[in-house]
């Protein structure tokens, strides 16, 4: 049921504009593991409401969700992490080739090292999206939490993971670590006295968490 629902909704979605249909079709091809559309719509509905001047990204990959997100609110500046030097320079052609580098200010590095250092510099965001090594998403929630301002949000990808997050049945021992350490975020996350959090399953499930005011 749930693979036609996420079917139905992809159908539903507008035809991708140029670059964006030859960046999905580069993702695809080249097996990066970019947001699916139909999550990523959800995303950049979220920006849209919250019209964030600042975000954070930690996993650029090859620049979709960052571009995707400007898009949704040009006038957003992002920040964002990506290790992988091939990603980090594909990305840095493809946010060249959109005339955005003056917005999206691409950083090379391991995201745990990169986050440290920006919690020296001052810097404050409105929304902060993680997407890059799952088994380190508390870790870098936590680094990502003093920069983050009071009413601002952070948004957890795949949190579901394929569906093995949720599921009570034996768990293929090659994700067993990784979804075991999933379970605990998202419990962490659902607990954390300083957010309000919401689990949608939508794509591989989408964690949203909404920092108090207090």
């Amino acid at each position: 049921m749930k693979q036609a629902i996420d079917e139905y909704l992809k159908q539903l979605l507008p035809a991708s504009n140029t670059w964006r249909k030859s960046m999905e079709e580069e993702a695809d091809e080249n097996h990066v593991p970019i947001m699916d559309q139909v999550s990523m719509q959800f995303v950049s509905q979220i920006i849209r409401l919250i019209e964030p001047k600042h975000i954070l990204e930690i996993g650029t990959a090859i620049g979709y969700s960052a571009l995707r997100m400007l898009e949704a609110y040009p006038t957003a500046t992002i920040t964002t992490i990506e290790r992988d030097e091939k990603r980090y320079n594909r990305a840095k052609e493809r946010i060249a080739e959109q005339g955005k580098t003056d917005r999206i200010h691409l950083i090379h590095g391991d995201a745990l090292d990169v986050l440290t250092s920006l919690q020296t510099t001052g810097h404050i965001f409105d929304v902060a999206f993680i997407d890059a090594a799952k088994g380190h998403y508390q870790t870098f929630f936590e680094k990502t939490n003093p920069m983050i301002r009071p009413g601002g949000t952070v948004i957890s990808d795949n949190v579901l993971f394929r569906g093995f997050v949720a599921s009570e049945e034996e768990v293929d021992k090659r994700y067993r670590s990784l979804v075991k350490k999933l379970r605990v975020y998202n419990e962490w996350l659902m607990n954390h006295e300083s957010y309000d959090s919401s689990v949608i399953p939508i794509g591989d499930g989408i964690a949203l968490s909404i920092k108090s005011n207090e």
